[in-house]
């Protein structure tokens, strides 16, 4: 027993120092915050367990692993949606026979091809021709504001070139999108810089490009010649200057052309394609030309070029249907399949796991690949003990394949999904016109916990200390029947949870009071209803100020906002049909959460003006809060929060890593308050 401890202690070391690594120093995290912590507690588990495998190196005897938050995050003025996949030639056919079908009247249609290129997306907002604003990707409805970074990378103009249209002014607001990145030379010299400093290597360039726009010092970005090619234009104003014929652009490739004008980069190698067979010829060209040019691409992007089309066409919950990634073939390794697993998830679906012979693959140890439903693993007819090869999708998902059947080992049966919910027991379901096979039974432990684990998530209300192992023992010791129940759980209660004392659990029932100041968009995604992500519950609540207005929408309604098909309205609408999901409504209102849509900006009730006429400033990594959720804080209690230190500051919160801000409190005799000194004066 020892010896499989023995493996499985240095198993979880090796993936932790890969995740501190691609966290600390490539600024590219590998795995979520809540992965992270399940994984090091398990690892703490068995160094107690088994004091005598502890070793200097193991993470757990790190000093100070805490991370740092270092920009602020902030709202995208256009969500950033993410590319559909196509990993092959066939796939490029199947999504150009669904937009086909969705369109009204697609006609032929022509396509601009763009070399997809191996960087970070960026986000530049341009007033009056000046540029104020440039932030990260992050989860398409947030990022980071890294904008003095940005004035670092030459190609990326300040100001836009109003000569070269010969206009006297520009459109109120242009918003660019595109990708910053490394070229291979400058990345090979960091490399050969850091080697020479002893420093850790850049493991490729999209993590160096990544990891650079997030220093703090703009001296250091500027010194590491990033590039970047423009890609997307959205113009405001449309009816007022727009109207000129510079810019009248009816087609992605006439909005390349103009960003060209603007002063922008664009890709050299881009092309107007009159059909699919041409797409075809112009991705297999790359394939092998791609190994010849001065930065890294992954794939083609292709377009529809007429944005008349687009608009037609609109939105999934996460893709635009007008446009696909066409990728090159992902790395790919061999490995065994040792078991396969059943997972059930918070919607009830049963999801095979295959659980393999750890791998290296694409920088990270791959030991789990999805094989997403029965009719996969029939496709594949898939075995315990069969050599497989796994490849990332997208760079992100393991998958398998394909099965090496010549390898096979005599004996094996072909797997079949089971009948009943490995969990609860209850008999499965295969609705119509799905792959999935399903447990319905609301009272199962699995769907219970999945829906907790998603309704304290980062995303959603954000719960923090409250991990999966947590979670489970709540679930298993029926301390909660659902995510309201959380709302009532005491300190004397999460005591008697393993290895939990009173200081930590004063902590968790804390974060848990601090959820209900989360916004009204977070509430509905934190429910979790069937194909509502965070971007769609975002823009929902933009429409439905409150959860009465939602709730009482009928599905044309909702299917109206741009970018929500008939599937998700459907989906909404019959979740606020059902009785449990009602009552668990009005047990989310009694606790006191946010279900209704409330403006930052207006007046607080005198009844919540405890902090009226006084100014902080906010500095430091806080212990459970953002520095976003604090000011939010402060600003609903009637404070006024501000940048930077003067006379006129009444209090600095500080965390650590507090800097120059903190010096200057000190010199003017300004009162420092901690975290838990702030939370004090709002109770």
């Amino acid at each position: 027993m020892e010896v499989e401890v023995k493996q499985r202690v240095e198993e979880l070391r090796k993936l932790l120092q890969q995740a501190s690594y691609a966290y600390y120093v490539l600024d590219s995290p590998m795995m979520e915050d809540a992965v992270y912590d399940q994984l090091y507690r398990e690892l703490q588990d068995l160094e107690t367990q088994y004091p005598q495998l502890i070793t200097p190196d193991s993470p757990t005897q790190r000093v100070g692993e805490k991370p740092a938050t270092q920009f602020t995050s902030v709202r995208h003025n256009i969500p950033l949606y993410s590319l559909e996949n196509a990993f092959n030639l066939e796939e490029l056919k199947v999504w150009e026979q669904r937009w086909q079908r969705q369109a009204p009247n697609p006609g032929k249609a022509e396509y601009v091809c763009e070399l997809k290129i191996d960087g970070s997306a960026i986000a530049l907002t341009y007033e009056n021709g000046i540029l104020v604003r440039g932030v990260t990707r992050g989860d398409g409805v947030t990022g980071e504001d890294i904008t003095q970074n940005i004035k670092t990378i030459r190609s990326i103009p300040l100001r836009l070139n109003v000569e070269t249209l010969n206009l006297m002014s520009l459109p109120e607001r242009v918003e660019v999108r595109g990708e910053a990145f490394l070229p291979l030379e400058v990345f090979n010299q960091i490399n050969v810089e850091r080697q020479k400093a002893g420093e850790s290597l850049f493991a490729n360039p999209r993590n160096a490009a990544a990891g650079t726009l997030r220093q703090l010092d703009p001296r250091v970005v500027d010194k590491r010649k990033l590039d970047f090619f423009a890609y997307t234009l959205h113009i405001s104003a449309m009816d007022d200057i727009s109207r000129d014929v510079k810019f009248k652009v009816s087609t992605q490739w006439e909005a390349l052309e103009l960003l060209q004008k603007m002063g922008f980069k664009v890709n050299p190698n881009k092309k107007v394609c009159s059909d699919l067979p041409e797409v075809s010829q112009y991705y297999e060209y790359w394939d092998t030309e791609r190994l010849n040019l001065a930065y890294m691409t992954d794939g083609v992007v292709v377009k529809l070029n007429s944005f008349a089309l687009q608009a037609q066409l609109g939105f999934t919950q996460k893709f635009p249907r007008w446009a696909v990634a066409l990728k090159y073939p992902a790395e790919e390794a061999p490995t065994r399949v040792e078991n396969i697993a059943i997972n059930v998830g918070r919607t009830g679906a049963l999801t095979p796991l295959a659980e393999m012979r750890p791998v290296q693959l694409a920088g990270t140890t791959v030991s789990r690949a999805t094989l997403h439903n029965s009719d996969r693993i029939a496709e594949l007819d898939i075995r315990i003990g069969d050599t497989v090869i796994v490849r990332k999708a997208g760079e992100i998902i393991p998958e398998v394949v394909r099965v090496l059947v010549e390898l096979r080992p005599d004996n094996t049966t072909p797997f079949i999904m089971p009948t009943h919910c490995p969990v609860c027991g209850q008999k499965v379901v295969k609705e119509r016109d799905e792959a999935v096979i399903r447990c319905v039974n609301p009272a199962c432990a699995a769907i219970l916990k999945g829906s907790i684990e998603h309704w304290v998530s980062r995303d959603a209300v954000d719960i923090r200390g409250m991990g999966e192992k947590l979670v489970q023992q709540l679930v298993d010791k029926e301390m909660v029947g659902s995510v309201a129940d959380l709302y009532n759980l005491t300190v004397e209660q999460l005591c008697k949870m393993e290895r939990m004392g009173e200081k930590s659990a004063k902590k968790i029932v804390d974060a848990i009071a601090l959820s209900k100041n989360q916004p009204w968009s977070r509430v509905l995604y934190g429910v979790g209803i069937r194909h509502v992500g965070s971007v769609t519950a975002q823009m929902l609540t933009d429409k439905f100020k409150s959860v009465e207005e939602l709730a009482e929408a009928k599905v044309t309604d909702i299917e109206g906002i741009y970018g929500i098909g008939a599937e998700i309205a459907d989906s909404v609408y019959q979740w606020f049909r059902v009785s449990e999901n009602q009552t668990l409504i009005s047990r989310l209102r009694d606790a006191g959460l946010q279900l209704a849509l409330t403006e930052e900006t207006e007046t607080v009730s005198s009844e919540n003006q405890k902090l009226a006429g006084k100014t902080f400033v906010v500095t430091g990594t806080l212990p459970t809060l953002k520095r976003d959720e604090a000011k939010n804080l402060i600003k609903k209690a009637g404070g006024k929060v501000t940048d930077s230190v003067s006379k006129k500051t009444d209090y600095l919160v500080v965390g650590e890593d507090a800097g120059s801000k903190l010096v200057k409190a000190q010199k003017l005799g300004i009162t420092q308050l901690s975290e838990a000194q702030l939370l004090e004066m709002l109770q």
